[in-house]
C-alpha cells in the first residue's frame, strides 16, 4: 500500500529564531565558514598610563625581521607574514588536519590621543610583541600646584552707597 504524504512547504523552514541561532553560531562561534578561512587574526591588548600607551600582540612563531610596525596619524599598523615551513627532502604530505594558518596579516589600532612615534619601544619575546608608546608632552596630564595668598587679618568688606539709605535702614 503506498504512503501519502501532505506536503507542507512552510516545515522545511527555519524560524526566524534558528536562522539568527544559526547565523551567530557560525560567525561567532566558528568565523572561519564565513568565508574569512584565510585571515589571520592577531589578538592584542592596548593599555594606558599616564606617560604611555602599551600594546601586547600575539604573534607567535614570528622573528622581528617579520613585522613591520608603523604609526601615521595616531593609527598603529602592524603587518606580518606567516609561512609554512618547508622541510628538505620530506614527502609530499596528505594533511588530516590542518588548522595553523598562513599568509599575510595586517592589525591597525586608533590610538586616542596624539603619540610621539620617534620613541616607540618595541621588543619580541616568546611570541609576544610588546611596544611602549609614549603620549605626546601636549596630552600628557599636568599637576597644577596652588599657592596660598596672603590671608587677610582683618576680613571687612568695605560697602560704597548712599549714606542716607543705611541710615534710613539703621545701619
Amino acid at each position: 500500500m503506498a504512503n501519502l504524504r501532505r506536503v507542507d512547504p512552510f516545515g522545511e523552514m527555519l524560524s526566524l529564531r534558528d536562522a539568527m541561532s544559526q547565523l551567530f553560531e557560525e560567525s561567532f562561534v566558528n568565523p572561519a565558514r564565513m568565508g574569512t578561512s584565510n585571515a589571520l587574526s592577531m589578538p592584542l591588548d592596548v593599555s594606558e598610563t599616564q606617560e604611555e600607551y602599551v600594546v601586547d600582540a600575539v604573534v607567535p612563531g614570528l622573528k622581528p625581521e617579520d613585522l613591520d610596525i608603523t604609526i601615521q596619524d595616531n593609527v598603529l599598523t602592524i603587518r606580518g607574514e606567516t609561512r609554512k615551513q618547508q622541510k628538505t627532502g620530506d614527502k609530499q604530505s596528505n594533511y588530516h588536519v590542518m588548522e595553523r594558518r598562513y599568509g599575510r596579516f595586517s592589525r591597525s589600532v586608533s590610538l586616542p590621543t596624539a603619540v610621539k612615534a620617534d620613541d616607540v619601544r618595541a621588543t619580541l619575546e616568546h611570541g609576544i610583541l610588546h611596544l611602549e608608546i609614549p603620549k605626546a608632552e601636549e596630552v600628557k596630564p599636568r599637576k597644577i600646584t596652588v599657592n596660598a595668598s596672603r590671608t587677610f587679618e582683618n576680613p571687612s568688606v568695605e560697602v560704597q552707597g548712599n549714606t542716607e539709605q543705611s541710615r534710613e535702614r539703621g545701619q
